[in-house]
């Protein structure tokens, strides 16, 4: 669906802003009893990658370990899933003929499945079979010219989860054309692999954050919760800041990504029901209980705007920020009050429920 990165809304971790350089270096941070080792990982899912683990001072090489550990996690599923890997299993879905049955590991197939059922669960607003319509868009930026309805039509009618059947170990296409895009999913489960590869070295909490989407868990280095700040997105500085005791983040929104065509400005996040740019919000954040939802619903959002707060599953919390930097509001879920360390930013109205009928 997109390679969504933070959108200039870049979420920064007070305990592990570290300025590292090359392929794999490790610095310690010391508060306490405890000690945090932080590595930048290079060249993970095309984006910047911070890994942070929280041990028992002396324990500093198993944290080590663990963070290697959870490196290996996130390079499996990008292996896998990637589609800017030509060798990836997803590719290889991507340029099978109908018919062709295509092996995927059960790695893979958990995502699709899970991206399915995404779709069903936001009324079509996320839905992974949309990469025709992706590709069509990405043309119409290079050419400068926009689509024509045919073409659009033509999208649409090779991107939908009907045309894809899944068998125990692997997935047959019955239209060539039809391919999928995990961009808005993968990234979050491959965050959620990794926090669970920490979790399982014992860490006494952690942190994994790939392009500014996040999750964490256990003590910050400190022994508090975990500080969040999230930038506003039309000028420097931060929006807000949220103390989490663990869980993920995930934004997304079309402000810093967009295609120019014949002169006027366009998302990158693609409405699959429309077939064309999203255009509901600015910016949206969302925190869950887990990284692969948080992802999926910033992208929902993104397409369905304040209209689908109404069916966000329980334990999901989000801020929406709409319009332009000369005129924009934000709106945000009850839930996302009680996660901010100060009163919330002037201007931000709670959304509530419509009473049931």
């Amino acid at each position: 669906m997109r390679n969504k990165q933070l959108i200039g809304a870049v979420f920064i971790i007070a305990v592990i802003a570290l300025a590292v350089a090359g392929m794999w270096r490790t610095r310690s941070q010391r508060a306490g009893g405890y000690v945090a080792t932080v590595v930048h990982p290079q060249g993970v899912m095309g984006t910047t990658c911070t890994l942070a683990a929280v041990v028992p001072r002396g324990e500093t090489a198993r944290a080590k370990d663990a963070v290697r550990r959870a490196e290996a996690e996130l390079r499996a599923v990008e292996a896998r899933m990637s589609t800017w890997l030509a060798d990836s299993e997803l590719s290889r879905l991507n340029a099978a003929g109908a018919g062709e049955r295509v092996p995927l590991s059960p790695e893979t197939l958990e995502v699709l499945r899970a991206a399915r059922e995404a779709a069903l669960r936001t009324d079509g607003a996320f839905d992974a079979t949309c990469r025709p319509l992706v590709e069509l868009w990405k043309r119409a930026g290079q050419r400068d010219r926009l689509p024509t309805e045919g073409q659009i039509d033509d999208a649409r009618s090779a991107s939908h989860w009907d045309l894809i059947e899944f068998t125990d170990r692997g997935a047959v296409k019955h239209v060539s054309a039809t391919c999928v895009d995990l961009g808005g999913i993968a990234k979050g489960y491959a965050i959620d692999r990794a926090i669970i590869a920490l979790q399982e070295a014992g860490m006494a909490g952690g942190l994994v954050d790939i392009g500014g989407d996040l999750a964490c868990f256990g003590r910050s280095l400190e022994g508090q919760l975990w500080s969040v700040d999230v930038k506003d997105p039309f000028r420097e500085g931060a929006l807000a800041k949220l103390s989490l005791p663990g869980g993920a983040v995930c934004t997304s929104g079309a402000y810093a990504r967009f295609t120019v065509i014949e002169g006027m400005r366009y998302s990158h996040i693609i409405d699959p029901r429309s077939g064309r740019p999203a255009a509901a919000a600015a910016s949206v954040t969302v925190t869950a209980q887990t990284a692969i939802t948080a992802d999926v619903w910033a992208t929902a959002l993104s397409v369905l705007g304040i209209d689908g707060l109404r069916l966000l599953p329980a334990n999901v919390e989000a801020l929406i920020i709409l319009g332009s930097a000369e005129d924009h509001r934000l709106v945000c879920t009850p839930g996302f009050v009680g996660l901010l360390q100060a009163p919330p930013p002037e201007g931000m109205t709670v959304w509530q429920a419509a009473p049931a009928e």
